[in-house]
């Protein structure tokens, strides 16, 4: 995507998917980025969200169809997991694309 020089205001932030953006999702889309899949205590640690917080983020990916979440038992206690699918994969890839283009100095 070629972008158009200048002054980072008029460069075409607009490429940025911005459900991608918000910080709290991206440092989630991004430990899922470099995992097959995690569980709920693996990006508790890894991200310091609450769970709330992870709970309400990771619905919101899902609802996009970036996320997949799987709810199972491990004896008598849940455990739930959560693994970027294809378009999220896409998306995030695309994501990283337009940000480096928007941030490059090579105009």
């Amino acid at each position: 995507m070629k972008h158009e020089s200048g002054p980072l205001g008029e460069r075409d932030h607009r490429a940025l998917d911005r459900l991608i953006h918000e910080p709290a999702r991206l440092v989630l889309i991004s430990n899922l980025a470099v995992v097959d899949e995690a569980d709920f205590v693996f990006l508790s640690r890894q991200t310091g969200l609450s769970a709330g917080n992870i709970s309400s983020h990771m619905t919101r990916l899902e609802d996009a169809g970036y996320v997949a979440i799987e709810k199972t038992f491990v004896g008598k206690r849940p455990r739930t997991t959560y693994r970027l699918t294809q378009a999220g994969r896409t998306a995030f890839e695309e994501y990283r694309r337009n940000l480096h283009g928007l941030l490059s100095t090579d105009r």
